[in-house]
């Protein structure tokens, strides 16, 4: 028997990517769904009760039948990824809930004056105020919530496919023990947004004819090229990792911001290389997080509370 252990041979166990999935109850079925045909089947047999001496049994039989198949469809159905009754369900708030939300406090008798009113005498829709999750963001970069602080850090990824088998095991043994470790809410947010090779494109190419030398100018031009042709033949996409580490309600403010710096140095010992973010650049991270297709603005976003000022008039040299 060889008794040499091969080092690109490693220990692989399968794990379902659905840990969260609720339990099977009976046929393959969970509670949920199991109570969606129980409901169904006794409304049903109600109203067999209350009709089977007034409507032939081939009316009720073929009403029977159409029921079984909504309610089996709705029990076992899914739309984007939710079951089909939660999906439903979603849907019947969105349509109730006002189409529009306000920083301000609305009041319901009157209308302010930035509400446009109808041309027809009918009651006007007023906006909801807007409650946000977050109620501020300090220059440090902590996140105020409802009784606790949080923090963000960004962090960079990991090609386990470009290591050796024990280093492999090494990986995945440290970010398990970096888990482990966790005894506060963590969550790490996986997020792919695009990529605007167009600008870099245009960039470069600006920059082609300072270049010192014909072969440098050659190659610039030949890059931003390259850069704008597969902008438009792809849709390159960067990947972004998010840890938000959270403080306790017992904790002290500073609690959520010691946790981000901890973390960078845990995940620092995996290869990983991530930083703890400030006010403005969690702004541009949440910003970009809720609307991920809109172009960067030039400069960033200005974080909460910051006072932007422009160019002072009377300060600008006239030419002759």
């Amino acid at each position: 028997m060889n008794s040499t252990r091969d080092p690109e041979a490693v220990a692989r166990r399968r794990m379902p990517a659905d840990v969260d999935a609720p339990d099977k109850v009976i046929y393959g079925l969970t509670f949920r769904q199991l109570a969606i045909l129980a409901v169904a089947a006794v409304a049903f047999y109600g109203i067999y009760q209350g009709l089977h001496r007034l409507v032939p049994i081939e009316v009720l039989v073929g009403a029977g039948v159409v029921l079984a198949g909504l309610a089996f469809g709705l029990a076992v159905g899914r739309r984007d990824g939710l079951p089909l009754d939660v999906w439903l369900l979603h849907a019947v708030r969105h349509t109730r809930a006002p189409s529009a939300l306000s920083a301000t406090d609305v009041a319901a008798a009157t209308a302010p004056g930035w509400v446009e009113q109808p041309p027809v005498k009918r009651r006007t829709p007023l906006p909801a105020p807007l409650r946000l999750p977050a109620a501020a963001i300090a220059d440090d970069g902590q996140i105020t919530l409802a009784g606790t602080h949080a923090a963000v850090v960004a962090a960079t990824t990991v090609n386990l496919q470009l290591r050796t088998g024990d280093e492999q095991a090494a990986l995945i043994d440290g970010f398990g023990r970096w888990l482990n470790s966790l005894n506060a809410p963590t969550q790490i947010v996986v997020s792919a947004q695009p990529v605007d090779l167009a600008s870099h494109a245009a960039v470069l190419a600006d920059a082609t004819h300072r270049q010192p030398h014909p072969a440098l100018a050659a190659a610039c031009a030949d890059h931003a090229a390259f850069l704008a042709d597969l902008a438009v033949r792809r849709d390159p996409l960067r990947r972004q990792v998010l840890v938000v580490t959270a403080s306790t309600g017992a904790e002290p403010g500073t609690a959520a911001r010691r946790r981000a710096e901890d973390t960078v140095r845990q995940l620092s010992g995996l290869g990983v290389t991530g930083r703890a973010l400030d006010g403005p650049d969690l702004t541009a991270a949440l910003a970009a997080a809720a609307d991920p297709y809109r172009p960067p603005r030039p400069g960033g976003i200005a974080a909460p509370h910051t006072v932007i000022t422009g160019p002072q008039p009377g300060r600008h040299r006239r030419h002759p």
